[in-house]
């Protein structure tokens, strides 16, 4: 991969001037390469990654893992149920997998009970759909290659008599 799009991949703010730096090239070099990589797609967007236990929002939301089992179509593959499936608002990401599952999904609900209505109502009635096993997220320790730090237990000092 491209020097420019590894800085960028592991910091999305970094600027062309910095990157120019790091690299020492000019930085009007580096600005025309990135609005390249922007008009070809190869840069989708920046995001900033946000550790949301450290957040005091009582609104947080439930993720869960979703394998899909579903029998390709006739000429089509995975592309069109896949489609389907990363239409829903639920569905945060997805992907084909290999191994015992054909799909793996991110998903985000309010709450367990409506990932749980998302698999029973929207999921898997879905026609082409075989099967489906959901495992909820509970903890992060590390993501996109970056440690997370969690909020530190109140630590309390035993007493002894």
């Amino acid at each position: 991969m491209d020097e420019i799009l590894e800085i960028l991949e592991k910091d999305g703010c970094a600027t062309a001037q910095d990157i120019a730096k790091m690299l020492k090239k000019k930085p009007e070099n580096i600005k025309q390469a990135i609005k390249k990589y922007e008009k070809e797609g190869v840069i989708l967007g920046y995001k900033a990654m946000i550790n949301k236990e450290l957040i005091k929002d009582a609104g947080s939301r439930v993720r869960a893992l979703i394998e899909v089992n579903i029998t390709p179509q006739k000429d089509l593959g995975f592309e069109k149920i896949a489609e389907r499936i990363y239409s829903f608002p639920e569905v945060t990401s997805c992907y084909l997998i290999s191994g015992t599952y054909d799909l793996l999904l991110i998903v985000e609900g309010k709450d367990l009970h409506s990932v749980a209505g998302f698999v029973s109502e929207k999921l898997a009635p879905l026609e082409n759909i075989r099967g489906t096993a959901t495992h909820f997220l509970l903890k992060k320790y590390k993501e996109d290659g970056v440690v997370l730090k969690h909020r530190e237990e109140n630590k309390r000092i035993a007493i002894s008599y």
